[in-house]
């Protein structure tokens, strides 16, 4: 199972210049906190090759959404940036396999 399965809708945001948000919106409380226990921090930087110091997670429960905040790899508009809004990013997170 992936992360697709539990949260149907996966959208990455640009944040900024500086930071993409990932949002994963789940159909049901228990998809909600299946994921969030399933979905670390750990995973989700790894997927990224970041430092985990570098991901924020938000967790809105009453919204049944997890969230991650991270560094953009280039700085949204510079030269070599190929996704200025950050849409290809959620992809990542969709694929990530679940135990």
């Amino acid at each position: 199972m992936n992360v697709s399965k539990l949260a149907p809708r996966v959208r990455a945001k640009n944040a900024g210049p500086f930071r993409l948000t990932i949002d994963c919106f789940c159909d049901s409380d228990a998809a909600y906190r299946q994921l969030s226990t399933a979905l670390s921090s750990e995973v989700v930087a790894a997927a990224f090759a970041l430092p985990v110091a570098q991901l924020q997670r938000f967790e809105l429960d009453t919204l049944n959404v997890l969230k991650f905040s991270l560094p953009r790899p280039l700085v949204q508009g510079g030269v070599g940036d190929r996704d200025q809004h950050g849409a290809q990013w959620a992809r990542v997170i969709e694929a990530l396999p679940l135990p």
